[in-house]
């Protein structure tokens, strides 16, 4: 009969074996597509904040103008 923890401690390297040999199957990126990439994310990211921006500042103009008379 084997020792329990004698077990679990063979499937944490099991475990981590099967990761590295996923990790090998990875197609990385190059690094000109993660820089693209991430200049896209970037953009979209910086856009959408001016979009939600502009529209929080309409509503709240018109919310005072409403509410408050201003």
């Amino acid at each position: 009969m084997t020792h329990p923890t004698a077990k679990r401690s063979g499937s944490r390297f099991r475990f981590i074996s099967e990761t590295i040999a996923e990790l090998k199957k990875v197609v990385w990126l190059t690094r000109r597509e993660a820089a693209y990439l991430t200049a896209l994310v970037l953009i979209v990211a910086i856009a959408v904040g001016l979009v939600l921006g502009a529209i929080d500042y309409g509503f709240t103009n018109l919310v005072d103008k409403l509410f408050i008379g201003r």
